[in-house]
């Protein structure tokens, strides 16, 4: 590893840094609130150059979101509360003691042991008022957030005997969804539809599935049909909005087929 070229690139964006915010009009401005939303969307930039294998783009975007790290840094140290180095060296810190089977005598010998060694250690070290499930944070997308809750409930012990236990929770739920549904009461529906979705989530989680991934992978497929519709559409001469919900279908259906011959390599 050649750790010179890396700390001297580590350099020049720290001084690149303190140029902008002398001289640059927008820089000076900026404030941790201000920043708060454009750091927001750099990571999901990166989650979407993540999904798509981009690797140039995975560069790039982890290059924009390191510049969010130096800037809120700079900001820090402009406050007298923190710099780079604190930053860096706390996270440093933070590894090591979260390693102790790398570091220390503990033993963990799988992937398990080690995200429970890691909750448990971290509940230790912060002292949480709001117990296990106090360090998800607030902010995080509901689902990303509903996933984050099962696994630190799971590292305390409290989960599923068998992973296919979840199937139960799962038609439950699904069950009290169309009885409140039925019922015609609003309020009670979404409480369900989001208990629902948090089962689901959970059997995700138990499967060893992503949900958002997966999510995302469907929306990509309903996008990928859905274009197929509209060109077929245009072809015949018609617009889409004036197809019957028969035409709508029988293009759907058309779309899907196309779909499995380009997955299968038929058609060519």
């Amino acid at each position: 590893m050649n750790y010179d070229n890396k700390l001297k690139a580590a350099e020049r964006l720290l001084e690149v840094m303190d140029t902008l915010r002398a001289k640059c009009p927008w820089d000076r401005e900026q404030t941790f609130e201000s920043l708060r939303n454009n750091t927001i969307e750099e990571t999901y930039e990166l989650v979407d150059a993540i999904a798509d294998h981009n690797m140039e783009g995975i560069r790039e975007e982890l290059g924009d979101l390191l510049l969010h790290v130096v800037f809120y840094s700079k900001l820090g140290e402009e406050a007298g509360a923190f710099d780079f180095a604190d930053v860096a060296n706390a996270e440093c810190d933070k590894l090591i003691y979260r390693h102790p089977h790398v570091y220390s005598d503990i033993h963990a010998d799988t992937s398990d042991e080690v995200l429970k060694n890691w909750e448990a250690l971290k509940l230790r070290k912060k002292n949480r008022k709001g117990g296990i499930l106090g360090g998800v944070p607030r902010s995080l997308p509901a689902m990303v957030k509903a996933f984050r809750i099962g696994e630190k409930a799971s590292s305390a012990g409290f989960d599923w005997g068998r992973k296919e236990d979840i199937w139960d929770k799962v038609k439950e739920e699904t069950a009290e969804v169309e009885a409140e549904m039925r019922r015609g009461d609003n309020d009670r529906t979404a409480e369900e539809v989001g208990d629902l979705f948090f089962s689901l989530v959970n059997m995700c989680r138990l499967y060893g599935i992503d949900p958002e991934l997966a999510l995302e992978r469907a929306n990509k497929k309903f996008i990928t049909r859905f274009s197929h519709m509209e060109t077929e559409a245009e072809r015949d001469g018609g617009l889409f909005t004036d197809l019957t919900p028969e035409q709508m279908e029988e293009l759907w259906q058309k779309a899907k087929q196309a779909e499995t011959e380009q997955a299968t390599g038929e058609g060519k």
